[in-house]
C-alpha cells in the first residue's frame, strides 16, 4: 500500500567506552481496536479484532541519539491497520502475516517484528421473528458470543516467519468425573482427598504452525473442538493429566503443529461444610474460591521436532 522506503538510517554514536550499548528493542502501536462490517450480503459479519503491531530493526539512532529518521511513527502503524482492514481480515494469523510483509517489504531497516492479534466473537441473537432474520438468527444484530478470545502472533525475522494461535479464558467445568488423591502429606497439607469433586478451569493455549500454508479457521475450529471433547472426555485425576491429554490429541490430529502450550488455573470448587446447621450436603452445594488457586502450565511436543524460541520470543506467560 506504500512505496518501500531505501533510505538507510545513520548509525548511533557508541558510548564513550563502548562499554554501554542499545540491547534488544521493539516499538509499536499496542491494542488498536477495529470492528469490520462486511455487508455483502444481507446477513452481515462482525470482525471485532485488537490488533498490536510492534517493529525491530535499526533503531539505534532513536535510542542513543533522538534521531527519529528511522522511527516508522506508531500513529502510521495504527493507519496501516485500519487501511489494511478495508480490504478484508480473513482470518487473525492472516491479517498479521499481510501487515508483517508490509512493513519489512516498505522500510529497508525493518528487519523484521511481532504483529499480534485478538479476536472477540460476536454471535447473531436468535429471533423467531421474520423481519431481517434467516434461519431463526437476525442478520444484522449480534450477542457477545463464548467466554474465549482467539489469539493470533505473527513474528518475522527477516525473511524467516512464525505463527503462533491460540485462545484464552476458555471457561470449562466438569460436576463430576474428576478425582484428587495420592499427593504426598506433611505436617502442612490438610488437603482433603477426593474421589469425586468439581473440575474447572479457565484455557489458555498456543500453538505454533510449521508451516503458513494453512486454512487457518477451520484449524482453529477443529483444535478448540478437541481442547473441549477432550476436557470433557477424560476421567481426570489431576488437572496435569487433562492438560496433557488435550494436548497429545491435538498433536495426533494435526501435524501442521509442533507444540502446544497451556496455562491453565485450577478454579476451586469447596464443598460448603452443613454439619454446624444439622445437615446433609452430598457433594451439591460449593462455594467457588477464586484466589489463591492452583495455576497448571505445561508443554505439549514432538520429540522429533526441533525448539523454535523466535516463534515463542516475547509471547506473555508460561504460553
Amino acid at each position: 500500500m506504500s512505496d518501500t522506503l531505501t533510505t538507510q538510517p545513520a548509525a548511533g554514536a557508541p558510548d564513550h567506552d563502548g562499554s554501554i550499548v542499545l540491547g534488544d528493542n521493539q516499538y509499536g502501536k499496542a491494542e488498536v481496536r477495529l470492528v469490520k462490517v462486511d455487508r455483502d450480503h444481507p446477513r452481515h459479519r462482525i470482525t471485532d479484532l485488537s490488533v498490536t503491531s510492534q517493529l525491530r530493526g535499526d533503531f539505534t539512532v532513536a535510542h542513543t541519539e533522538g534521531d527519529n529518521s528511522p522511527v516508522v511513527a506508531t500513529d502510521t502503524q495504527k493507519n496501516t491497520v485500519f487501511a489494511f482492514a478495508k480490504d478484508g481480515i480473513g482470518s487473525p494469523e492472516e491479517f498479521a502475516l499481510r501487515l508483517a510483509e508490509h512493513f519489512t517489504s516498505s522500510f529497508d531497516w525493518v528487519t523484521g517484528g511481532r504483529w499480534g492479534v485478538k479476536e472477540y466473537t460476536w454471535e447473531h441473537i436468535p429471533t423467531s421473528l421474520e423481519n431481517n432474520a434467516a434461519d431463526g438468527e437476525h442478520n444484522h444484530a449480534f450477542v457477545k458470543g463464548g467466554t474465549e478470545t482467539r489469539t493470533a502472533v505473527v513474528q518475522r525475522d527477516g525473511d524467516e516467519v512464525f505463527v503462533v494461535a491460540g485462545l484464552e479464558d476458555l471457561k470449562v467445568l466438569k460436576s463430576t468425573g474428576s478425582e484428587f488423591h495420592g499427593f504426598p502429606r506433611d505436617r502442612y497439607t490438610t488437603l482433603v482427598e477426593t474421589d469425586d469433586r468439581i473440575l474447572a478451569t479457565s484455557v489458555t493455549a498456543r500453538w505454533r504452525y510449521l508451516r503458513t500454508d494453512i486454512d487457518y479457521n477451520a484449524v482453529y475450529d477443529d483444535v478448540r473442538r478437541i481442547l473441549l471433547e477432550t476436557f470433557a472426555d477424560v476421567h481426570s485425576y489431576a488437572l496435569q493429566q487433562t492438560l496433557y491429554q488435550m494436548g497429545r490429541r491435538v498433536l495426533e490430529a494435526h501435524p501442521e503443529i509442533g507444540e502446544i502450550k497451556f496455562s491453565m488455573p485450577n478454579l476451586h470448587h469447596f464443598l460448603v461444610d452443613f454439619e454446624p446447621f444439622g445437615l446433609e450436603n452430598p457433594n451439591e452445594v460449593f462455594y467457588a474460591a477464586d484466589r489463591p488457586y492452583g495455576l497448571i502450565e505445561g508443554e505439549v511436543k514432538r520429540s522429533d521436532i526441533e525448539p523454535e524460541p523466535r516463534a515463542w520470543a516475547t509471547v506473555t506467560g508460561f504460553c
